[in-house]
């Protein structure tokens, strides 16, 4: 025990001092990259509300500022575009009205074919535009748009590393096509946005994608190092006039209508009304209140498949919970494995919905200070868990020109289990003028936790070294994860281990007319117990990887792989691999086609060893555009095992269709089936936008599980009407 805790204090004071090092040294010794002077568009006033449609033929946009060049990002740096993008920007004391012009001698080759409200625009025609409110760099809200009018929003996270898509605003667009471009108006409510009233200039970026040329085009930070969401490269919207919010509330009642059906038991109905409260304190604060809570429109989860002893991650869709989730991002990178809070510990239970009775939350920002607070009151359910109280609080604090340095302090637990808290440090130093302006990022985080039944080592900590650029992209990494260290209301997939890994991406760009870029990487990872010894390890290697101008992509690689199981684990029914050691080789193909095309998909087998036998693995998937709105999607894997501990398949089908109408009404319907579960399960959703804070959602759930010897078994049938409707007071 006291070289236990000799080993903990030593680890604490290293990090200490790798703070200190970074703090005071790292300033110092790297050279900063000339940045050049930021451009600005300045803002017009307007006393007139415009019609959104599509068109710019008002009078206003007759007098507003505009960008008449975008710079070429891909495929030729700082290049001219192929075609250009005029973009205009009115505002009013209420509003900030964006207007576009793309211009395009060929419209009837543009890509586009999504209009439904968050559909994934990457591989169509877009507009993207970006709004960092505080003007530091670090945050901002994410439009984007494409010629038939989808929309897609999202909040930046983790410093433009990465954007968090589940973020819904309530903002308005319209495109037109015409001959020779094509056009749209967008209408953003400025309490949509939360800002610092104290500033006249936001951070602003546009960027406009070219799919059939695979090209991107942006306003400003035209390299292909950065992403628009790193704000720190955006441009200015100058001259911003003193908002008028009203008096800041918005509420939002719901009224949802619910038949339930099982195998079992009689058709059960339900009326349940529910309350969302969210009232601006101050433009850079925001209070949100929800009671009697439900998430009926919710779509259900993607089943996946999985062949680790380890449990999957599914992501959060609950509007609530994503309102300001960016807050909560904690550590540099820790991706989907390691999490100090994770929102679906809350109103979920081992696959079981609890109630949420009432939620709060704070979010904001004083001065470079970023806060945020979490609390809520779940129900309880019979045998399963009683009601409980859970909250989590999150600190970070910008510094430097690019760093932060935070806390996170969660406490509750979902299954009632009483002292349970967890509390965590991180810290990132970040630059993206790192030599001649590239991306370098060093990060370390902290957690500790506590509940009743927990003993052993509860704590964890890591350090991450990051480069990720265009040409190059690696990094190094150190984690360690005690044997008692299991957040409540967290996430961890693995725990008493130290883990050492690593990636390095080297990816060129040849001067030819067929190849785009090439990617040859190199991955190693390494665990071991809390006393070194080996665990698990693999190896990467990826000698082929291209991606054709063509936007077709084709690639190979191997891997290393080995596990030393200490305890047996059951990875298919009635299939139980032993403990022992095990190494094994596999390789993987992989192949798809450019989206741009109508009918799109990628295919990828992996094969060779597994557990001291054999696993092959294909993967499926397939796009058809079959019209302008009706989108078509199929997707087939198969796992095929064959080891000492006995044969194995693991087969999961899927489908969806997508008839969008309009941005504004879609029909969708989801159907899955994996055979371990035996179960087909089906969701259907329209969802008619009326308003802009006014939704009818109509959701039919119905899961069967076959029996062939006999007829088909209905497992449960839902029908649930939801009308919802709010107002900005």
């Amino acid at each position: 025990m006291q070289k236990k805790s000799a080993l903990i204090f030593l680890g604490i004071t290293l990090l200490r001092r790798f703070l200190a090092i970074l703090v005071f040294i790292l300033p110092g010794f790297y050279v900063y990259g000339q940045e050049s002077e930021k451009p600005v568009i300045a803002c017009v006033s307007t006393q007139q509300d415009l019609k959104v449609d599509g068109w710019l033929d008002e009078e206003a946009w007759q007098k507003a500022d505009s960008i008449t060049s975008l710079a070429m990002v891909e495929p030729v740096e700082n290049g001219i575009p192929t075609y250009p993008t005029l973009v205009k920007i009115l505002v009013t004391s209420k509003n900030i009205y964006l207007g576009f012009i793309c211009y395009d001698d060929q419209p009837e080759e543009v890509v586009a074919f999504s209009k439904a409200r968050d559909s994934e625009l990457e591989d169509e025609d877009y507009l993207k535009v970006i709004l960092d409110t505080y003007r530091d760099g670090r945050n901002g809200y994410i439009f984007a748009i494409n010629p038939f009018g989808a929309r897609y929003d999202a909040l930046v996270s983790f410093n433009g590393e990465s954007e968090n898509p589940n973020w819904d605003g309530a903002w308005e667009a319209q495109t037109q096509m015409d001959e020779g471009f094509w056009s749209a108006e967008i209408r953003i409510p400025v309490s949509t946005l939360t800002y610092n009233k104290s500033l006249d200039s936001w951070g602003f970026n546009v960027e406009r994608r070219i799919q059939r040329f695979l090209e991107v085009n942006r306003w400003s930070g035209a390299s292909m190092d950065y992403t628009i969401g790193q704000t720190r490269h955006a441009g200015l919207i100058s001259e911003l006039p003193g908002f008028n919010q009203g008096i800041g509330l918005t509420p939002r009642v719901s009224l949802l209508s619910k038949a339930s059906k099982d195998a079992e038991n009689p058709t059960a109905y339900q009326l349940k009304p529910s309350l969302d409260l969210t009232q601006r304190i101050t433009t850079d604060i925001t209070a949100q209140l929800t009671v009697n809570t439900d998430f009926a429109e919710t779509e259900v989860d993607s089943r996946q498949t999985n062949l680790t002893r380890f449990p999957v991650l599914f992501p959060e869709k609950r509007q609530f919970f994503l309102e300001g989730a960016d807050i909560y991002d904690f550590g540099l990178s820790l991706g989907r494995s390691l999490m100090p809070f994770y929102s679906r510990r809350i109103g979920l239970y081992q696959g079981e919905e609890v109630p949420i009775l009432w939620g709060g939350k704070l979010n904001g920002k004083v001065k470079n200070t970023h806060f945020g607070g979490l609390i809520t009151q779940t129900g309880a359910v019979d045998s399963l868990v009683p009601g409980t109280k859970m909250g989590v609080i999150r600190i970070k604090q910008n510094i430097l020109k690019e760093s932060s340095v935070g806390m996170i302090a969660t406490m509750g637990d979902p299954a009632g289990r009483s002292q349970a808290w967890t509390a965590g440090l991180d810290f990132t130093y970040q630059t993206s003028t790192f030599g001649s302006g590239k991306n370098f990022l060093v990060g370390a985080w902290g957690m500790v936790n506590m509940r009743e039944d927990l003993q052993g080592d509860k704590s964890s900590v890591g350090i991450k070294i990051d480069y990720p650029n265009d040409l190059w992209d690696w990094f190094v990494q150190y984690r360690r994860v005690g044997d008692a260290f299991d957040p409540s209301m967290g996430f961890a997939a693995r725990k008493s281990f130290n883990n050492y890994s690593g990636k390095v991406d080297f990816m060129p760009r040849p001067e030819n007319s067929f190849i785009r870029q090439y990617k040859f990487k190199i991955s190693p990872s390494l665990y071991t117990d809390l006393e070194h010894h080996w665990e698990s390890y693999g190896m990467t290697l990826a000698p082929l990887d291209v991606r054709l101008e063509s936007g077709d992509e084709l690639g190979m690689d191997l891997q290393a792989q080995g596990e030393f199981l200490k305890q047996a684990f059951e990875i298919a029914d009635g299939v139980v691999i032993e403990p022992g050691a095990y190494h094994w080789m596999r390789y993987s193909l992989e192949a798809s086609t450019a989206s741009k095309r109508a009918l799109n998909g990628k295919a990828e087998y992996k094969f060779g060893g597994f557990y001291g036998g054999r696993l092959d693995q294909i993967a499926l998937q397939m796009n058809w555009r079959v019209m302008s709105f009706l989108i078509l999607e199929f997707m087939y894997e198969n796992n095929i095992g064959s080891i000492p501990a006995g044969d194995f398949k693991k087969e999961l089908v899927s489908a969806r269709t997508a008839l969008n109408i309009s941005s504004d009404l879609n029909v969708s319907i989801f159907v899955q089936y994996d055979n371990e579960s035996s179960m087909v399960g089906s969701y259907s959703r329209l969802r008619w936008t009326f308003a802009p804070l006014g939704d009818l959602y109509i959701v039919y759930k119905h899961n069967i599980q076959p029996d062939l010897a006999d007829r088909w078994q209905q497992d449960q049938n839902q029908l649930m009407v939801k009308l919802t409707y709010g107002i900005a007071l």
